[in-house]
């Protein structure tokens, strides 16, 4: 570093270790108002102050105030700069001043005055435009973001083989385009919030009018109203900020990456939470049953979706029992296996150092690591140690004797079971383990107890005051329509009853003719 820079860093922690007097409002003084600007954004080398005359019988000051990188080019100067350039003053009244410049001369989309410095400042660090007069006692505010984004493309974690393509990117403004061009109705309702005390994350919050229940959204505004954070650089931050049972593996808020999605979860009287530098979009309430649903049950056949959500289900019990129902028969149960296969369990256990159950927590740990190696590794890389490093290892602990090939093939079907069930990698690895536990100590019977206490544990579990089981254990046909099996659209013609008590019917699409 310089010496300049080194002086201008000593002064920027002098500034920044004193109180920092910022007033309420702008004066009618140009100099005064350019002071505060400067004061407030000292030592900061991405504010570009932009100095003018306008031509006339006096001639007058302005400055366009901006933030460089984070502003569209080509509208700043079209729209603002060279229309400034092009002024022929006249004699204007001082009350009259700013109107003239904000319906007759500046010629973007969004131009509006501030007369609040605070505001003022915020706006210009989010990317608009300052323009600051002489004689006014107000800036004009000009809309004229325009930052690098990334391009809309399908979400890598939900990908579907029909259906559409895009998915939600780090952009609220986009975020927001995409669900609205789905849902071109009066009723849904977009409110901004901005979160962070520091950052002053943008959020918006997404419902329907009439669809979604008030209460509902009463409860969001009180949550988020409670959050006290310096900054918001995710939607997990949220998240963890305002969800029920805070200290429960399984999830009460939901998350989604595509716009599909999220707009299906608003038909049913969901509320959406978008935020600004995340692509994905909180969901709420989030109920158990979500787990095992997935967009493209509604694109296929409704025979194969129910098929594929029966596989989930089965899925989701092998990955979490399998390990825990094989060491309770093997170490506990013998008699309950046929005699053949246990001989060739034994004969494969012989020369094995370990107990069953250090066997298969060893298994499920090394699965764990190998995902995840293979989630952060470059795909290329990824898939070939994921592959690879199981069948070695795998081989590897058979040949030395360290782990029996039975418990190699039962690590196999929890691990790829757990594929399938996608949206609680995470849940179901900790279930698999709490269920291991328990049937190391009393067999059967301490897994059929740990199902007894996951069960309560759920039961307990309540997201925005919707039970968190609802619609599983519901006794209404119609509540079941959407759970295990996914009925035909013709059958599915209300909305789930725990969320939107006035407006339940989704549809009367009618009944096809056979």
């Amino acid at each position: 570093m310089d010496e300049r820079g080194t002086v201008r860093l000593r002064r920027s922690l002098q500034a920044s270790a004193g109180q920092l007097q910022i007033p309420d409002t702008f004066s009618c003084s140009y100099d005064e108002n350019m002071r505060i600007l400067k004061k407030i954004l000292a030592n900061d080398d991405l504010i570009i102050y932009r100095p003018l005359t306008l031509e006339g019988q006096d001639n007058h000051r302005c400055c366009v105030v901006y933030v460089d990188g984070m502003v569209d080019s080509d509208l700043l100067h079209e729209n603002v700069l060279t229309r400034l350039q092009d002024v022929r003053w006249q004699q204007v009244p001082d009350d009259e001043l700013l109107s003239l410049f904000v319906k007759r001369i500046i010629s973007a989309g969004n131009v509006t005055t501030v007369a609040k410095v605070r505001p003022a400042i915020q706006a210009l660090l989010y990317g608009n435009v300052l323009l600051v007069l002489d004689s006014a006692d107000a800036v004009i505010q000009i809309e004229a973001k325009g930052w690098e984004k990334r391009a809309i493309s399908e979400p890598e974690t939900e990908r579907v083989v029909r259906g559409p393509r895009e998915g939600f990117i780090e952009n609220i403004v986009t975020n927001l385009a995409m669900i609205r061009r789905k849902v071109p109705n009066p009723n849904l309702k977009m409110v901004y919030r901005e979160i962070g005390t520091r950052t002053k994350t943008k959020i918006c919050i997404v419902y329907l009018e009439g669809v979604s229940r008030k209460e509902l959204l009463e409860e969001l505004q009180r949550r988020l109203d409670k959050v006290q954070l310096d900054g918001i650089l995710e939607a997990e931050y949220i998240i963890e900020l305002i969800r029920d049972a805070p200290l429960s593996p399984f999830e009460t808020l939901g998350t989604t990456e595509r716009p599909d999605t999220a707009v299906g979860k608003l038909l049913e009287g969901r509320i959406l939470i978008v935020v600004d530098g995340s692509p994905f979009v909180i969901t709420l309430p989030y109920l158990f049953i979500e787990y095992f649903q997935a967009n493209k049950d509604y694109y296929e056949n409704f025979y194969y979706s129910t098929v594929n959500r029966l596989l989930r289900y089965l899925s989701f019990f092998l990955t979490t029992s399998t390990p825990a129902i094989f060491v309770a028969l093997t170490a506990f149960h013998q008699e309950m296996i046929p005699t053949r296969l246990l001989f060739s369990i034994s004969a494969a256990k012989e020369g094995v150092p370990f107990p069953t159950v250090v066997e298969a927590f060893l298994m499920l740990t090394a699965f764990q690591i190998l995902r995840e190696a293979g989630i952060r590794l470059p795909s290329p890389v990824g898939q070939a140690v994921s592959i690879v490093g199981a069948l070695v290892l795998g081989d590897a602990a058979v040949t030395a004797k360290i782990i029996s090939a039975p418990m190699v093939i039962v690590a196999a079907v929890t691990g790829i079971t757990s594929f399938i069930v996608p949206e609680m990698p995470g849940v179901a690895f900790l279930l698999s383990l709490f269920f291991l536990f328990a049937a190391s100590f009393l067999g059967l019977f301490g897994y059929i107890f740990a199902v007894i206490a996951l069960t309560i544990h759920l039961a307990g579990i309540r997201s925005f005051g919707v039970n968190y089981l609802d619609s599983i254990t519901s006794i209404r046909l119609q509540d079941l329509k959407d759970t295990a099996i996914r009925a035909p659209w013709w059958w599915m013609t209300y909305r789930p009853r725990l969320l939107t008590p006035n407006d339940k019917r989704l549809a009367d699409p009618g009944r096809p003719k056979p």
